[in-house]
């Protein structure tokens, strides 16, 4: 008997089953689903501005750091946030008020994020440890799980 979940066609498979949407196989169970997560930047003194050598040198470290994650295949995509034409919208008093930004007396900056494939979240810890963001004092890796919509 066939019972509720199983997917269409058992043709080549002893096995199939749905989860989370996806028809899978006793073939695909068998290995590790993979999930993607999101490596969000975290920059603690947004009013820190390197000099453009250190730029190029970070910027070549990340290219390099982003080339072992996608050489394991598992690198899905990512974007810098720059702060050229940042705003920020606040509620001051009952009303909204739009300032340039992100600057003021802000902690810290969002710099961009990644999108990587991981077996788990320990994963992404791992391939987040190797980020060149770290090497500032303060600055952040925060790991989420990407939930698609």
């Amino acid at each position: 008997m066939i019972g509720r979940g199983v997917c269409r066609s058992l043709k080549n498979y002893s096995f199939i089953v749905r989860f989370r949407g996806l028809c899978l196989s006793t073939k695909t169970l068998n290995k590790k689903i993979m999930e993607e997560y999101m490596l969000i930047f975290r920059h603690e003194d947004g009013g820190k501005v390197a000099s453009p050598e250190q730029i190029q040198i970070w910027m070549k470290q990340t290219m390099d750091w982003i080339g072992g994650i996608a050489a394991q295949n598992k690198y899905v995509g990512g974007n810098g946030l720059p702060f050229d034409n940042a705003r920020v919208v606040t509620t001051q008093n009952g009303k909204l008020v739009v300032t340039n930004g992100p600057f003021g007396d802000i902690k810290e900056t969002l710099g961009g994020y990644i999108i990587v494939k991981a077996a788990s979240v320990e994963e992404a810890v791992e391939f987040a440890k190797g980020s060149p963001i770290l090497q500032g004092e303060g600055n952040s890796v925060e790991v989420r799980r990407h939930a698609h919509g």
